[in-house]
């Protein structure tokens, strides 16, 4: 899991560097305005195109046919490197869900506000989290409800 949210922040460090000009958003112009809208939007589609882009390569593999190792030992380490792999593919698979979210968010105008407050999430865990959709305070809350529920 730590693996795989690593590769997941690399992701979007590439994604934030592939972007055009030096713009980054800052506490001095109006909040989502044009130019944050328009920097979350490029930033969001970059991070889907990224994704897109690493998961072709593991359908090209998966293609090339079946594990054929003669050592058992390192069939079974190839089967564990391909199921953490596949893995991570449908963990990125949701994350493109959530991005055409967020995206669909921007079009509508409600990027960059709390879905359960509607105070606005704060440039730095937007730009931390470009896909978050609550504050960090709402987003606790709603951590805590889903741990008591699940000690239940």
């Amino acid at each position: 899991m730590a693996a795989t949210l690593t590769d997941e922040i690399d992701v979007l460090a590439k994604a934030r560097r592939a972007l055009p000009g030096d713009y980054v958003p800052n506490e001095t112009e109006p909040y989502m305005g044009e130019a944050q809208q328009d920097y979350f939007r490029r930033l969001l589609q970059e991070w889907k195109r990224s994704i897109l882009s690493a998961s072709a390569g593991t359908l090209a593999s998966l293609q090339d046919g079946p594990i054929r190792e003669p050592d058992l030992n390192d069939r079974a380490s190839s089967e564990t490197d391909w199921g953490i792999e596949l893995r991570t593919r449908d963990r990125q698979r949701k994350l493109i869900a959530k991005i055409d979210s967020a995206i669909r968010r921007i079009d509508e105008g409600e990027y960059g506000f709390c879905e359960v407050t509607g105070e606005p999430i704060g440039l730095g865990r937007l730009v931390a989290r470009p896909i978050a959709t609550m504050t960090v305070e709402a987003q606790q809350a709603h951590e805590r409800r889903e741990k008591i529920s699940r000690d239940m």
